[in-house]
């Protein structure tokens, strides 16, 4: 059993989300070494340093419609995700000509992903719905003209619900054969095929965790700006979930509730990193209309080695979990142009492309990793001076990954055997007479899923500012 705290197939890899800003998304997310007003607090909070505005308000809206597929046993299957919907809201103000302050709320890490109740690889994923916020308190200084430096307080909270199989359908069948056979159930009792028999609803409030979102910009002339920025990690913790166990049917709970029905209503303790973000970045103005941008970040997944999930009561010890991710550290690399066609009227093209920190030998479908190409392209139009309506849409190709695989353990399968002996044993039965009983039947303490995946996404924004 795993409390999956994962990505989503439409965001940025791991599940880190890299569209924050409708208007930068045009540029293919870039902003380190630009100068975006109140938007620098999440790119690169020096960048606000040089907000030539006494208040810069601006806002985001994005709406994520991606598609997963698994190919395994010669048959394709395909998620039924929802639209995920991140939000970036900002205020910054001038306190002085060369220190500004702001407020900015973001969605910084999610993930929305839903393969469905009862498809092959359910007792790894059936759907995961995860929100991490972040308010952030920034100042920004412009020691010089040149160079500016900014700091933000990362105030971040969220929230995780987790559906998956506690049992695969083979090994139901499996325990329900026997059972026939021993008399224990009646013959014409049907088998589960497809259906998953039992599942667990894992859901809890994280506490909230603190970091910092620094930045430096440095102006080496008119036309050429170079930034760095850094992201620390956090720890998300939640410390008292919640569980609980549903059943296909009167048949599956009849089997499998003296073995499960300890976890409902059961708490659990667990805890997820949001990594650190280093990146650095150059903007270049070649004519006075247009602006060119590049940024490559590296976020340090190599932190997310394994999960650990820990029932708060000694009598559910046998149900703690520990899961292997060895996630390696992942760069992402965003180029963008912008050209100001009229003095109203802004033009946006980029390109993303986002590497994965996802290890092929603990492949789960709740991570569907692999190399993604992300081309976008927007456009703003200002029918005030002050005001700026944005549009950026981004479209998400992912290149495949073929043949991975993920080994886990198969709770009914490993323990079932021993309690059936146990029972056997106490009626009389020899240890021979109870490895004959057993020898047909394929009960396996683990089990791995292998599938060929494919992930896109669509992803359309909109966002407004107003600055005065």
């Amino acid at each position: 059993m795993a409390l999956v705290l994962a990505a989503s197939t439409a965001m940025a890899e791991g599940y880190q989300i890299n569209t924050l800003s409708a208007k930068q998304m045009g540029m293919g997310h870039t902003g380190i070494a630009m100068k975006l007003g109140s938007e620098s607090m999440f790119f690169n909070p020096a960048g606000m340093a040089y907000m030539d505005r006494t208040l810069d308000l601006s806002g985001s809206f994005t709406g994520i419609m991606s598609t997963a597929t698994a190919e395994t046993g010669g048959l394709k299957y395909s998620t039924d995700n929802g639209v995920s919907t991140p939000v970036n809201v900002n205020a910054a103000f001038s306190i002085y000509p060369n220190l500004k302050a702001g407020l900015s709320f973001y969605t910084p890490y999610g993930s929305s992903i839903n393969w469905t109740n009862n498809w092959p690889g359910a007792t790894l994923s059936q759907n995961v719905d995860l929100k991490v916020f972040t308010l952030q308190p920034t100042v920004a200084w412009a020691i010089t003209p040149k160079f500016s430096i900014g700091v933000g307080a990362m105030i971040s909270w969220g929230s995780v619900e987790l559906n998956k199989g506690l049992v695969p359908a083979a090994t139901a069948d499996e325990a329900i054969k026997m059972m026939k056979a021993l008399g224990q159930l009646p013959a014409e009792t049907p088998a589960f095929g497809s259906t998953t028999p039992a599942s667990v609803n894992l859901n809890g409030k994280s506490e909230v965790a603190v970091g910092v979102n620094i930045g430096a910009l440095y102006n080496i002339n008119d036309k050429v700006s170079v930034g760095a920025s850094f992201r620390s990690k956090m720890n998300m913790k939640v410390k008292a979930g919640n569980a609980s166990v549903s059943y296909a049917n009167e048949i599956a709970e009849g089997m499998l509730g003296n073995y499960l029905g300890l976890l409902n209503n059961a708490n659990f303790s667990a805890e997820m990193p949001c990594p650190y973000v280093v990146g650095i970045g150059v903007s270049y103005k070649p004519v006075e209309r247009l602006t060119l941008a590049f940024d490559a970040r590296l976020t340090g997944w190599k932190t997310y080695k394994s999960l650990s999930i820990d029932f708060l009561s000694e009598q559910l010890d046998a149900y703690d979990q520990f899961i292997e991710k060895k996630y390696s550290n992942a760069m992402c690399y965003s180029l963008g142009a912008q050209y100001a066609l009229t003095d109203r009227f802004d033009l946006r093209l980029g390109l993303m492309v986002d590497t994965s920190p996802v290890n092929d030998e603990y492949y789960n479908p709740e991570t569907p990793g692999m190399i993604k190409i992300e081309p976008t392209l927007g456009l703003s139009f200002r029918p005030l001076p002050a005001l700026s309506i944005d549009l950026g849409f981004m479209y998400v190709a992912g290149l495949g990954a073929k043949n991975v695989s993920c080994t886990y353990d198969d709770f009914l399968g490993a323990r079932l055997p021993g309690l059936v002996s146990q029972q056997l044993s106490a009626l009389g039965f020899s240890q021979a007479q109870i490895a004959g009983i057993l020898a047909p039947y394929d009960f396996q303490a683990q089990r791995t899923f292998s599938a060929d995946y494919h992930v896109h996404a669509f992803i359309p924004s909109i966002g407004i500012s107003y600055a005065f």
